[in-house]
């Protein structure tokens, strides 16, 4: 290097993750809270330890490769700055990697709906070693965690060592996750669990951010303190996570392709629901999602169309007249408005509860919501009838799609 610059690691990476940093066995799980700073940490670790280890390689990995992008490449790109050593590595996004200028060695991104390309990953240089799997709940397979788990393998050099690292939020208790690494302790496994209040980067309204949580206590024990969500009462059982083709899907008789939308801005993401219905079969086909905060009406209405759906008959939330009335300016001319009544919400979930819900590996955020959308309980632990305003955007999203079932018309797609 033609120069050199001193920092201080604690200072730039702070608390809480001592044994995290050390430890040097086959396997880390980190489960934490939102603001538990885990994602940043392991970034930071990443890019030190590409700079330490010459022969190192990094594969890092998500259930979807279009969501590395805006994750765990941004966010080591944010490490580097933070180190002050962005100026040693070279960042590409076709192909999506990141090179340690000099050495050659990499950083490449992968996604589990690209098996072939998980499988074979080679390096030019050295070897490699570390997986980092971020957003590890969204993998609901423990085979497809196996098959990565085995591409970390053979010979090293001296000094050098394999490491799978995890980094999740830990939503359901009935993870594989949770069995395989926590309830199972292992002298290769760190299992530990990390939340906000390790984070001393976070400000003055972050922190009111989680006192106000604390008023609704189950979502501050997983959200806030970062322990495992105990989801049971269910509102949907009959799902699975399954890969199909879509094209054959479309061809089956009286196929019927449903579309519907939620809308979100800061807090709740807006959120667009894709499904082909088999309504002979009764099962319901979930084959693409948008999940996303921050959307003005003119940034929903340009990915939709970037999806492809700009023909398609979109039912959207009643609620927000204005926004479909923007949408239709912006293009989206078949977006129509949601029948909303009496017992709506109910009669809606029990339409969808007839059928076998099929869900596509890529929607990975629907997935997640449809693992933890549960029935409301009262401060008796008494079930109220009612679903839990939580974990509903493309749960609210399906409803409105599927309101269409019932039309007599079939809607060719």
């Amino acid at each position: 290097m033609s120069s050199q610059i001193n920092i201080s690691l604690p200072d730039i990476v702070g608390g809480g993750y001592g044994s995290f940093w050390r430890w040097k066995g086959r396997y880390r799980v980190v489960k934490g809270s939102r603001a538990s700073k885990k994602s940043a940490t392991m970034a930071l670790w990443c890019i030190v330890s590409m700079m330490k280890y010459p022969a190192a390689n990094l594969l890092v990995v998500r259930k979807t490769y279009r969501t590395l992008k805006d994750s765990c490449f941004a966010q080591l790109k944010w490490a580097m700055r933070r180190l002050g050593v962005e100026r040693w590595f070279k960042c590409t996004e076709s192909p999506l990697e990141i090179t340690y200028i000099p050495t050659g060695q990499k950083i490449l991104f992968r996604g589990l709906d690209d098996p072939l390309k998980v499988t074979s990953v080679t390096v030019d240089v050295g070897v490699l070693c570390f997986l980092w799997i971020e957003e590890a709940y969204e993998v609901m397979n423990e085979e497809d965690f196996d098959r990565l788990d085995e591409s970390i393998r053979g010979p090293l050099p001296n000094g050098l060592f394999h490491q799978v690292t995890l980094t999740l939020n830990p939503w359901s208790d009935r993870h594989w996750i949770k069995k395989r690494f926590f309830d199972e302790p292992s002298p290769n496994v760190l299992a530990i669990t990390t939340n906000y209040m390790c984070n001393e980067f976070l400000g003055e309204s972050d922190l009111v951010l989680f006192e106000e949580m604390k008023k609704n206590p189950k979502r501050y024990r997983t959200a806030g303190l970062g322990e495992w969500g105990a989801v049971d009462g269910l509102v949907y059982e009959n799902w699975k996570e399954q890969q199909f083709d879509l094209d054959e899907i479309r061809q089956l008789p009286y196929a019927q392709a449903v579309f519907g939308m939620d809308f979100g801005y800061t807090t709740d993401p807006t959120t667009l629901f894709c499904a082909v219905v088999d309504k002979d079969n009764k099962k319901l086909y979930v084959f693409d999602e948008l999940y996303e905060r921050a959307l003005t009406n003119k940034m929903i209405a340009d990915r939709v169309m970037a999806m492809g759906y700009m023909k398609e008959k979109i039912v959207a939330d009643s609620a927000e007249p204005k926004s479909i009335t923007e949408l239709r300016e912006y293009g989206l001319y078949n977006v129509q408005r949601s029948r909303k009544g009496k017992d709506s919400i109910l009669n809606g979930i029990q339409r969808i509860q007839d059928y076998e819900i099929i869900i596509h590996p890529r929607c990975v955020n629907f997935l997640t919501e449809i693992s933890q959308y549960q029935w409301e309980k009262d401060r008796f632990g008494q079930y109220t009838g009612k679903p839990e305003d939580a974990n509903n955007h493309l749960m609210d999203a399906m409803r409105y799609a599927m309101e269409q079932i019932n039309t007599p018309s079939v809607i060719g797609w």
